[in-house]
């Protein structure tokens, strides 16, 4: 497993660590550095050639918009979060013209930032393999952070599921070394295992995970689950 190189850039030193620990918790990256200023995000991205850029728009010189202008002027095509409190239209029609990948307004949840993180980091693995592997449109989707398949943002659940706790049940499959249960998941976030397992299963329908049943020395088998491979994806 590859592990891709990120940067926070983001003007509250505080709001900077909490970014960070949200980051380093995926398995799939590691931050180098954090910049505090646009100045200073420019001279560190220069230095270092992050994989991810998690970027403010607001900061006291320059801000994300003129921060990431100048990074593609100069042929830089970093993969970019941006992490903001600026919702106003013309700046989210303008990061999306400078190649922002996702776009996360403030306050947001550490699962809505992993979700993000997964599909970058999906995408690029995908990316690494060979180049002569032709894709389905699912693992397109995927690989460029499609709202229709990336991670949890698919159709509204059926009746009976709630789309926080289904994005909570991704999230924590998404940060899972390898395959879990139904009790495991229902441990992790404090809720029943039967509730657990119809979250489970609906990710199954929708070709996000995949369930194999593990036999034990007696009763039934227990099934497991775990992201499936997009570019596996039928």
């Amino acid at each position: 497993m590859s592990v891709l190189s990120a940067i926070v850039v983001d003007d509250d030193f505080a709001v900077a660590q909490v970014n960070r620990r949200f980051i380093e918790a995926h398995r799939g990256f590691q931050v180098l550095a954090e910049a505090h200023t646009g100045e200073a995000a420019l001279s560190v991205i220069e230095r270092l050639k992050p994989a991810l850029i998690l970027l403010d728009i607001y900061m006291p010189d320059l801000s994300g918009i003129e921060v990431l202008r100048r990074l593609r002027a100069a042929g830089n095509d970093v993969e970019v979060i941006a992490v903001t409190a600026a919702r106003d239209l013309d700046t989210i029609r303008q990061a999306r013209q400078l190649g922002v990948r996702h776009y996360l307004v403030k306050p947001f949840t550490g699962a809505s930032l992993n979700e993000r993180l997964e599909e970058v980091w999906r995408g690029a693995q995908t990316l690494a393999a060979d180049s002569s592997i032709e894709l389905d449109q699912r693992a397109v989707d995927r690989m460029l952070g499609s709202p229709a398949t990336g991670g949890i943002r698919l159709p509204l659940p059926p009746k009976g599921l709630s789309a926080a706790s289904l994005a909570r049940v991704s999230a924590a499959i998404a940060r899972s070394a390898g395959d879990v249960s139904a009790s495991e998941i229902a441990e992790t976030l404090g809720m029943s295992r039967v509730s657990a397992r119809r979250y489970l299963e609906h990710l199954v329908d929708l070709g996000d995970l995949a369930v194999e049943p593990r036999y034990g020395t007696a009763g039934r088998p227990a099934n497991r689950y775990r992201r499936r491979d997009p570019a596996a994806a039928e």
